[in-house]
């Protein structure tokens, strides 16, 4: 109940979307936008965007520290000025590591505000950690098999890879990789951010498992981060001992 309740929750929030609207392509840590976001919220109280447009060169000065660097950034990131993007965009493509992101994010919040202006009209900006592009949000799908401890067949694996790359065809979507590992399969894919999530992959899986009936019915589907296997199998363990309370119950 809870999941169908956060898949329900998710595909709300997209079905209320205006038309207007840009997705961050970058892939970008989640925990960087958490901390971006609360250190916008400290700047503006300040209005000191000016002040950091006037400091904008200390950005390319090694001798400049992050912290100063991230309230440049940020700070001007919301200056209404075209000299803050150029900047921003400099900064973004000599950038590296976790001050790259923090730029990108500045750097997407002045493209906003660059277009309202233009346009006359308000923006709404959609970020995730796997990014999209387009219209189109990224997500990593977990797939897992019946057979905990064991590979999928090579015959197994066409299959499922053949049904997911038609029903993202059919949805106008992007197949970008897959991966196969004992006990489930992963994918990465792309889909237009007004398709059903669910229900499109559980068309997969029910189409695979006219054929044996090789995948379980229940699945892992993010749109945060790429999950390393260890984080999987923990999600897997969380996800069976919960069952196992219900059923306690």
């Amino acid at each position: 109940m809870e999941e169908d309740k956060f898949y329900n929750n998710i595909q709300k929030a997209l079905d209320d979307l205006p038309e207007n609207f840009s997705i961050l392509e970058e892939q970008i840590d989640v925990a960087i936008q958490m901390k971006y976001l609360e250190f916008t919220k400290l700047l503006r109280s300040k209005d000191i965007s000016e002040e950091c447009f006037d400091a904008r060169e200390e950005l390319f000065d090694e001798e400049v520290d992050e912290e100063r660097k991230k309230e440049i950034l940020t700070a001007i990131a919301v200056y209404d000025d075209v000299k803050a993007y150029r900047t921003l965009e400099k900064y973004v493509e000599e950038g590296t590591g976790d001050m790259k992101q923090w730029g990108t994010l500045a750097l997407q919040e002045s493209r906003m505000l660059m277009h309202s202006s233009l346009l006359d009209e308000q923006q709404v900006f959609i970020s995730t950690g796997l990014g999209g592009k387009g219209k189109k949000l990224r997500y990593f799908v977990v797939f897992l098999s019946v057979h905990e401890n064991e590979m999928l067949s090579t015959t197994q694996q066409k299959l499922l890879k053949d049904e997911l790359i038609f029903e993202l065809n059919h949805h106008d979507g992007v197949f970008e990789s897959m991966d196969f590992m004992e006990g489930f399969s992963s994918a990465l894919v792309m889909l237009p951010i007004t398709v059903e999530i669910k229900d499109t992959f559980q068309n997969i899986i029910s189409e695979c498992n006219q054929y044996g009936g090789f995948l379980r019915e229940d699945m892992v589907i993010t749109n945060v981060k790429v999950l390393s296997r260890g984080e999987i199998i923990q999600l897997i363990h969380q996800k069976k001992n919960n069952n196992d309370e219900l059923e306690e119950e």
